[in-house]
């Protein structure tokens, strides 16, 4: 899972809003501070490419529905061609996880009928596609020191 951004800049306010004892200010807040710079860090990664990341992920995923519709849509009760139905709202974070979320059950119920159906063709696409969006979710963390 690659966290949203406000779910980091969440774990920077926890880590920064529980004031330490006074016996703990010196290695454990040097600490905390350094947890909260490597979440504010990954929450810049976040807002930087996020959105282009879920906008191509939708698209992707509408994309591979068209394919698989003639193939698989009667068995899934015309959930891929109604997948053009499915929209990216106002483009806000929220709005395209909504999208992404109805998106990706459309697609665990697309793969598990292609696996039923030992199509190993389309079962690498989804297969592809999967690692593709994780790809292009991936959050960097720094080198670790020493």
């Amino acid at each position: 899972m690659t966290p949203t951004a406000p779910e980091l800049l969440g774990g920077c306010v926890v880590a920064l809003a529980t004031p330490p004892k006074a016996e703990e200010m010196g290695p454990f807040m040097a600490g905390t501070v350094g947890i909260a710079a490597l979440l504010d860090m990954l929450a810049a990664q976040e807002c930087a490419t996020g959105s282009a990341a879920r906008v191509w992920e939708n698209a992707a995923l509408r994309g591979l529905f068209a394919e698989a519709a003639g193939a698989y849509d009667a068995r899934l009760g015309g959930a891929l061609a109604s997948s053009g139905e499915v929209t990216d709202g106002d483009y806000s974070l929220a709005a395209l996880d909504a999208a992404n979320a109805e998106l990706r059950r459309r697609l665990i119920r697309l793969h598990e009928a292609v696996e039923a159906a030992r199509d190993a063709g389309f079962d690498r696409r989804i297969l592809v596609l999967y690692r593709d969006m994780a790809a292009r979710r991936e959050l960097q963390l720094p080198p670790m020191p020493g």
